[in-house]
């Protein structure tokens, strides 16, 4: 059977509603998943004269009224926005639209009735003035599925990363280590990957100073300290991880195959290598939700400079889609 994504809107000014649809005009998305959109049926209708295309538009309200077939777009219409909302324009109704859409998606994922969320982006102000005081995406998928331990994952079709630290400065980022966040994301990457029909994932947990330390030789012990006993603990348990590693020639490796996922100590150490090795096809995925949902996200914003002006490029959101059918859970399909 083929996974159900889950795919929100994002917000209705920005580009959300034309990398949908774009992405949704490719054949190979419903030959590998149903794809349902959670959003606004009459948004979504406007921009296809825009994009010139002939997909139809089903609103629904329930998914067991979708027909997943290539050329209609079902959509969970959940009608919060005006038809006439200007593009480009930050707007406390798309704000709150956004943050509606995305909890009717993590409902729809606790019941298990989608396998996967794929997000299109949100505007933070625009979320900010709709009432909904969140950073962004992963803070309201953890606050509205009570999750404490979660991380960020990027992924290009070459190379999979996870994170020990994403948005904070260098200094309190390695203070923030430790053995139990180590420990800890280590898991969260192994379990992913084994419920995504990985048989025994290797993972690879980078260093912290240049050459993982080399012995001494640079830093003041931070493997050591931080990072050695979490592996350690994790291989007890039978994972399969290997570690701390040079991040200067693990990256090298894992792009060749070597492992299936990297774990990088902090935001630039992981972040840098995705963006190199495949900007445009580079995919945010939020792991260790409770319940095993799974979240991908496009990897750029609202774009509102080019919204509705037949601009945008749906490439993130087809590698997004892509990655969320890659990571369903396959024991509820």
């Amino acid at each position: 059977m083929k996974p159900t994504i889950g795919i929100t809107m994002g917000d209705a000014a920005g580009i959300g509603p034309e990398i949908i649809m774009k992405a949704l005009g490719h054949q190979e998305m419903y030959d590998q998943c149903n794809p349902l959109v959670i959003g606004d049926a009459k948004i979504l209708a406007r921009v296809l004269p825009v994009i010139g295309s002939s997909l139809n538009v089903n609103a629904i309200q329930e998914p067991s009224e979708a027909k997943y077939e290539f050329g209609t777009v079902d959509v969970i219409d959940l009608n919060l926005v005006p038809a006439d909302l200007e593009y480009g324009k930050v707007s406390a109704v798309a704000g709150d639209a956004a943050f509606q859409f995305l909890a009717k998606a993590i409902d729809l994922a606790k019941k298990q009735q989608i396998q996967s969320i794929c997000t299109a982006p949100l505007n933070k102000e625009a979320l900010h003035q709709g009432g909904h005081l969140y950073p962004g995406h992963t803070e309201i998928l953890a606050d509205l599925t009570d999750t404490q331990d979660f991380s960020m994952m990027l992924t290009t079709p070459s190379l999979r990363v996870i994170h020990l630290t994403t948005h904070m400065g260098l200094i309190d980022a390695i203070a923030s280590i430790n053995p139990e966040r180590t420990y800890t994301v280590v898991k969260l990457a192994h379990d992913t990957l084994k419920k995504a029909g990985f048989e025994n994932p290797r993972v690879a947990v980078c260093g912290i100073n240049p050459h993982a330390g080399e012995n001494g030789l640079f830093g003041n012990g931070e493997e050591e300290e931080k990072l050695q006993p979490g592996i350690e603990r994790a291989q007890q348990e039978g994972i399969n991880v290997v570690g701390p590693l040079p991040a200067d020639t693990l990256f090298f490796r894992a792009g060749r195959g070597d492992f299936d996922i990297v774990v990088a100590c902090y935001h630039d150490q992981g972040h840098a290598p995705i963006k190199v090795m495949g900007i445009e096809e580079g995919v945010n995925i939020t792991v260790g939700l409770k319940g095993g949902i799974i979240r991908t996200s496009v990897d750029h914003g609202t774009a509102f400079d080019i919204a509705g002006k037949n601009i945008a490029d749906d490439k993130s959101m087809l590698a997004a889609i892509r990655s969320a059918i890659e990571l369903a859970p396959k024991d509820q399909v």
